[in-house]
């Protein structure tokens, strides 16, 4: 009964904040009549504190839950709030605010990098919809604790503690989308600190995880000591060497969001670098949705990654914005039609608060393997919005 009063308590509060602080009204944008009809088992899916939906194993029906410390928390809260902004129902806009106050409580974690995942793709979203002072806040807060990670000798923030036997202090591709983070908590509060930070992670990331060719490195290690790179490697791709999907999408994403704050063309070449290595990969099948690794030598017979593709998509219709070269909206448009096909969209019959199908979580612990995953479903509608607002 505890457990339930507490739980009414936090729906109460977070309702109220988000009826106090409504000031959007969004128009209402055209979406596939077979993805609105998946929305109702986003709105539907029971809420609990400690099981945030991340994805489902379709062949047991199994869904795995995770609590807010998992960095993929912030996704299904924020996918909520863009369901709000392409249908303008005031309901997925009232559950978006009840997924996030379970989430709130990250501000404080600095045991983790991923505060940007977890706190801006939520609270971030929320506030793209209304002028809520106490979302305001918790960024700022959580600005505070990710910066705690930095290395001022290095240059960049600190990604996993875990895996010590391995690393000194990694840095992996990802990061880079934290920073978003930093550039609007230097933004609300008017202190530069966050976004010069962010701008130093960028410069190191620019400087050592790239390849010849534009691919980038999972993971750059640094020296505790001298603070040059250790060693260059992956935790997640097909080898060392090798170019694991995600992770240029990760990079391209990354650097075109760098360089909307800061107009930094080096950002933007770096940015387009990427983009034309990924679209223009030998490997790429002709739908647009890559292999999880690019250099996996089971191709063709390897899994694909659907969040790769949607994560892709959404940086290049902003680097499309950027740049105007077609071949960036030419692919984005490619993928938005496949993900939105039924080959990757779920049917009616599947009844799980996802929309997309074959995404690779992560293939060498041969986990969330071709699976519906939340955050391909976040960036893949994220991807439809800015089509439709450029």
């Amino acid at each position: 009964m505890k457990k339930f009063n507490s739980l009414f308590l936090i729906i109460a509060i977070a309702l109220f904040n988000s009826s106090c602080h409504a000031q959007y009204n969004p128009p209402s944008l055209i979406v596939k009549k077979e993805i609105k009809e998946r929305f109702q088992n986003l709105l539907d899916f029971p809420i609990d504190s400690m099981a945030i939906p991340r994805s489902m194993n379709l062949s047991t029906g199994v869904f795995k839950q995770v609590k807010s410390k998992d960095w993929t928390s912030g996704f299904f809260p924020g996918t909520l709030w863009q369901i709000y902004q392409l249908t303008g129902e005031e309901k997925y806009k009232e559950k978006a605010a009840v997924w996030n106050a379970f989430i709130e409580k990250e501000k404080y974690n600095g045991t983790t990098h991923d505060m940007g995942f977890k706190v801006y793709c939520s609270f971030g979203k929320g506030l793209a919809f209304q002028n809520n002072d106490k979302y305001k806040k918790i960024i700022v807060k959580s600005a505070q604790t990710l910066i705690t990670r930095f290395n001022s000798k290095i240059g960049a923030i600190r990604s996993w503690d875990h895996s010590k036997e391995l690393f000194d202090y990694p840095v992996i591709i990802d990061n880079m989308l934290n920073l978003e983070l930093l550039f609007e908590a230097s933004k609300i509060s008017g202190d530069a600190t966050f976004k010069n930070i962010a701008i130093q992670h960028a410069n190191t990331t620019l400087k050592n995880h790239f390849r010849k060719d534009n691919s980038c490195y999972h993971v750059v290690d640094y020296d505790t000591i001298s603070h040059g790179v250790r060693k260059k490697a992956t935790f997640q791709g097909f080898n060392d060497e090798s170019s694991w999907a995600r992770g240029q999408s990760w990079a391209v994403y990354g650097f075109t969001m760098c360089y909307r704050y800061t107009k930094n063309k080096g950002y933007l070449k770096q940015a387009e670098a990427t983009a034309n290595y990924y679209i223009n990969n030998k490997s790429m099948p002709e739908d647009g949705i890559p292999y999880w690794d690019f250099k996996d030598t089971s191709i063709p017979n390897a899994p694909r990654d659907a969040s790769s593709a949607a994560i892709m998509a959404s940086a290049l219709v902003e680097l499309y914005s950027i740049t105007k070269k077609d071949a960036y909206l030419k692919y984005a448009d490619k993928v938005i039609n496949t993900l939105s096909s039924d080959k990757y969209l779920l049917n009616n019959a599947v009844k799980g608060p996802f929309l997309l199908d074959h995404s690779t979580g992560n293939w060498p612990k041969k986990d969330e393997i071709d699976q519906p995953i939340v955050y391909a479903d976040y960036y893949y509608l994220e991807a439809i919005i800015r089509k439709q607002s450029l």
